[in-house]
């Protein structure tokens, strides 16, 4: 892709955050509900409307919940990947969404003390 190119779709890295669990999947004809459990810790880089990668497959998020979150998976998606797999209690790797890590990161390093006593000032200055 070059610098000046359309974007469109999902930012996604290849990594792998952590791993979640199939907590259930339902099937409502047209679609499929499949609700997936993470670590506590990975939650808050899980955002409605926001993207997450699960083996691979780059997907919107639809509802978040306390230590879940919930995917709608269209027929053609649940046939050609992974997905066709999976029953409940089946583990997974998942990605979180790039945007809220980076965010998380920058705003922690924000709000620690990141100023200098005098005595810091006048050592740096001194090397100078």
């Amino acid at each position: 892709m070059m610098m000046g190119d359309r974007f469109e779709g999902h930012v996604v890295q290849g990594h792998i955050d952590c791993i979640g669990e199939i907590k259930e999947i339902k099937n409502n004809g047209n679609s499929f509900d499949v609700f997936i459990k993470l670590p506590r810790k990975y939650m808050a880089f899980v955002v409605p409307k926001g993207s997450i990668t699960i083996d691979g497959v780059s997907l919107t998020i639809n509802d978040v919940g306390d230590d879940s979150f919930r995917l709608t998976i269209i027929p053609h998606t649940m046939k050609e990947t992974l997905f066709k797999n999976y029953k409940k209690g089946s583990k997974v790797n998942v990605e979180t969404d790039m945007f809220a890590r980076y965010l998380s990161h920058i705003i922690s390093h924000q709000t620690k003390n990141t100023s200098l006593s005098w005595d810091e000032v006048d050592n740096i200055s001194a090397r100078y």
